[in-house]
């Protein structure tokens, strides 16, 4: 699995990931208060039992962790052996003993138990693809809160000007990764109840959150 993982993963997603390895607390700056912000939606109370997939280097991981307690446990998962080997070390080097990572594919992943919530970060391949919820849900308990970030493609005045970078970015990335779009939300949302969407870098990425069950009504809010 390791080496198809090898294969599957993009060059700049590998050397990233080797990057991150020597500096394994690096976070970019613009993209901490989004984190922040996602671990807030996701509404999460010690002790709980969590799921990271599309995990990357653990840059969610500080604010997973301080929300769990050490009485809860973050799990993430990473198709990225030189990603998945940054997240664990990020994990060592703070000292992190309730935070696991799992080095395999959204697609075909088995896990034990069940979890109180589900962040997909950054992780188009996962939160668009029918494939992925549709193995990653069921692990879920009813009424967990399920967040996903990416980016998007803009209809605001600056973003529009920015939207053939995003679609040049995109030949960069994972095979499975869907074409940039304007709602990229709209597969999670089949399965995720009481969708929220916030807009953010001229309605270029998006934060998006909900319940597995039991709740109602979207809304969709841009932040310029």
């Amino acid at each position: 699995m390791k080496d198809i993982n090898k294969i599957n993963t993009p060059p700049y997603v590998r050397y990233l990931g080797r990057l991150t390895g020597y500096f394994p607390n690096f976070d970019f700056s613009f993209i901490k208060p989004v984190r922040q912000k996602a671990v807030e939606l996701l509404n999460l109370k010690s002790g709980d039992r969590f799921l990271d997939v599309g995990c990357g280097s653990g840059g969610s991981f500080p604010y997973l962790v301080r929300a769990v307690s050490p009485t809860g446990e973050v799990i993430g998962v990473e198709i990225s052996p030189e990603s998945a080997g940054s997240a664990r070390k990020r994990a060592s080097t703070n000292d992190w003993e309730n935070v696991q990572v799992i080095e395999s594919d959204a697609l075909d992943i088995h896990l034990t138990d069940s979890f109180d919530g589900l962040l997909m970060f950054a992780a188009a391949d996962i939160y668009a693809s029918k494939q992925a919820l549709e193995n990653i849900l069921p692990y879920l308990r009813e009424n967990a809160r399920v967040v996903a970030f990416g980016a998007k493609l803009s209809y605001h005045r600056f973003g529009r000007l920015l939207n053939p970078i995003l679609k040049t970015l995109f030949k960069l990335s994972f095979a499975t990764t869907p074409k940039p779009d304007y709602e990229p939300w709209q597969v999670i949302a089949k399965y995720v109840e009481g969708l929220e969407i916030k807009e953010y870098f001229f309605g270029l990425m998006f934060l998006c959150s909900g319940r597995t069950k039991n709740a109602l009504g979207n809304s969709i809010e841009t932040d310029a």
